[in-house]
């Protein structure tokens, strides 16, 4: 078949012709360029469109490259459709299958089975009628992680603990009756040495970097101030990588 684009760098609808130049969205377009770039450097016909652009006609794309897809926790029914829709015909990177089970946290279920070190994690099931109070006092730590188990950029992400979760019952009740959260016990590394994002390519480690909130603020997303650096990883921080995607059977 002689497609019209071999491969197609997917962003969201914000990003794909911004209204405003911000820098954070400048830098989302300049990554993306970076890509595409490189792609037609190989001779190859790409395109960069929103996954939700109804302009496009994906039967004549060959290949998807996920990059900037950052609305499909916000918008997840809609974006888990379009992934059936064009799963059977187009060939994705990374595959259909590894992306849905990445989407939904649930798979650190999966990971702790499997002999993978986790925070405490306890997932809650939509439409549960506790109350955040009666869930947490069954757990054995009072600093709290609440988020969606599909989520992404801290959407509804809260820092609980004992003297505050009365403030958030109101808003939990009515989260819970539309999707499944989960509480994990609070890492106080965060706050003091940041997050590690270390890059695994065919089962090996290439580069890490080290994102960083603002002060006192858990959120190390570069939405709320947060910062990104070069991250020189000890052996042991790769080694634990590596076992990750070598139990998990993830390339």
């Amino acid at each position: 078949m002689n497609y019209k684009y071999d491969v197609v760098v997917l962003t969201e609808d914000r990003y794909e012709n911004p209204k405003e130049i911000t820098p954070y969205v400048n830098n989302v377009i300049l990554e993306d360029a970076l890509l595409v770039n490189a792609l037609m450097s190989q001779g190859l016909k790409v395109g960069r469109f929103s996954w939700s652009n109804k302009d496009v006609n994906w039967n004549e794309v060959k290949s998807v490259v996920f990059r900037t897809t950052w609305d499909y926790f916000s918008r997840f029914k809609e974006f888990e459709n379009w992934l059936q829709s064009v799963q059977t015909h187009l060939q994705m990177f990374n595959p259909y299958e590894l992306i849905h089970w990445n989407m939904d946290k649930i798979y650190l279920n999966e990971m702790k089975q499997k002999g993978v070190a986790i925070p405490p994690t306890y997932f809650i099931e939509r439409e549960d009628v506790r109350s955040l109070k009666q869930i947490t006092e069954q757990l054995p730590y009072n600093k709290y992680i609440l988020k969606p188990n599909v989520s992404g950029a801290a959407r509804h992400t809260y820092k609980l603990n004992d003297l505050n979760i009365d403030d958030h019952e109101d808003l939990f009740e009515l989260l819970i009756g539309d999707e499944p959260f989960m509480i994990q016990e609070f890492q106080e590394n965060i706050l003091t040495k940041g997050e590690i994002s270390l890059v695994i390519v065919d089962g090996k480690y290439t580069h890490a970097v080290l994102k960083k909130g603002l002060e006192d603020d858990f959120r190390v997303q570069d939405d709320f101030g947060g910062s990104v650096e070069i991250y020189e990883p000890n052996p042991a921080e790769i080694t634990f990588e590596e076992k990750c995607i070598e139990v998990l059977d993830i390339k």
